[in-house]
């Protein structure tokens, strides 16, 4: 596994714990991206060369080998003041937090759901839509 040593990437064996868990995070990600190309394919078809993906696995790492070190994208180890001084492009800025809070608004009306989720295609089991689940 490669590690943060001396300011650089060099492989290092490290517990099998912490090995496991970066076996994991991999599947995850592996998990993610399967979910990303089925978005790809949607754009491609409505004839979008915009593609959506995932930064590497070393991007933005608060748990793991990786935590407490700064790196792009791409997952190239950066300084902290590179990091800070792009991570407005790379993150929500906190305009972008409040744009989207602005939009969650709770909804508990019966049949009625909130404008920030799709509506299921059916009920629970055949059951409407609106079909009253929980009587308060």
């Amino acid at each position: 596994m490669q590690v943060v040593e001396d300011n650089q990437l060099k492989p290092r064996e490290v517990p099998m714990r912490n090995a496991l868990n970066e076996v994991l995070r991999g599947e995850y990600v592996k998990d993610c991206e399967k979910g990303l190309a089925r978005w790809n394919r949607v754009l491609a078809e409505e004839g979008s060369t915009e593609r959506l993906y995932l930064p590497n696995p070393r991007f933005h790492r608060h748990v793991g080998e990786y935590a407490g070190h700064y790196f792009d994208l791409e997952g190239n180890l950066i300084s902290h003041d590179e990091f800070e001084q792009r991570k407005a492009e790379w993150l929500p800025t906190m305009e972008d937090r409040e744009y989207v809070r602005s939009l969650m608004h709770p909804v508990y009306e019966p049949g009625k759901i909130a404008n920030w989720i799709a509506p299921p295609a059916a009920g629970i089991k055949g059951k409407p839509f609106d079909f009253e689940y929980v009587r308060l």
